[in-house]
């Protein structure tokens, strides 16, 4: 890379760092108030949460599943290959406790965003309630008619 060039990517970066930054907006047209994408109100639709929810449980009972069929048969092997005094039976169950911490990670994770689809929903659930009752009846009515 030239000096030249490394000066104009150093101003470059210099600019795009000054540029202002927009706080509680959004570019026109991007949705929300003032733009062309939407109202910007909030919606939430309780089967799309729950079915996404149930997506993820479900991943992560078929990933356990799938994920250990191999496990007892590479284990005995990582030990066989071990005992007959081979290095390849240590790197072997090396191989396997890392394929299980990785296995315990992606189930982890699979259920902590199932979890967190069922907290949603209920905090949705609760936020609608909150709204309805802290409305007067006459405000209701008129959002109705």
């Amino acid at each position: 890379m030239a000096w030249d060039e490394w000066e104009q990517l150093k101003s470059d970066a210099a600019q795009r760092a000054s540029a202002p930054m927009q706080l509680n907006g959004a570019p026109p047209g991007a949705g929300g108030p003032g733009g062309s994408g939407g109202s910007g109100d909030l919606v939430v639709h309780d089967d799309e949460l729950g079915k996404m929810g149930n997506t993820a449980y479900e991943l992560r009972q078929k990933f356990g599943v799938d994920s250990d069929h191999a496990r007892p048969s590479t284990f005995t092997a990582s030990i066989d290959l071990f005992n007959d005094g081979l290095d390849m039976g240590a790197a072997l169950t090396e191989l396997h406790d890392a394929w299980n911490s990785q296995t315990k990670t992606l189930k982890d994770a699979c259920a902590h965003i199932s979890n967190h689809f069922d907290y949603t929903r209920a905090q949705h659930a609760k936020d609608q309630v909150q709204v309805a009752t802290s409305m007067p009846v006459s405000k209701i009515d008129s959002y109705i008619k």
